[in-house]
């Protein structure tokens, strides 16, 4: 079998930059909190004027024109129509059911 040097190479040199590349990130974030923000100075508050309060003129009610009643025409009469009778059922005949046995007696225990 063939050995390859190559892959034996890389996992040190994979080991060493990330550690280099951790050190960067601890070193920024101390940096983050040690340092302090510039204090803004306190801005004079602005007083607006009031609003102006807006005056509609009063709605007037729209006027609906009045429709003209019309004249349906009159439905003609149908004659009544007779009820359908039903034929009456028939009955139809149970069996009579057998009667059971009696149940055996037991005897009580004192």
């Amino acid at each position: 079998m063939t050995h390859h040097p190559g892959p034996s190479i890389l996992f040190p040199l994979l080991l060493i930059t990330l550690f280099l590349m951790s050190g960067k990130e601890v070193l920024a974030s101390r940096h983050l909190l040690e340092t302090t923000l510039p204090t803004l100075p306190e801005l004079p508050k602005v007083e607006l004027p009031p609003h102006p309060k807006a005056e509609l003129p009063p709605l007037q009610e729209p006027k609906l024109p009045t429709l003209p009643k019309t004249e349906l025409p009159k439905v003609p009469d149908f004659p009544a129509l007779e009820k359908p009778e039903l034929p009456p059922l028939p009955k139809l005949e149970t069996p009579k059911l057998p009667e059971l046995p009696p149940l055996p007696h037991l005897p009580e225990l004192p």
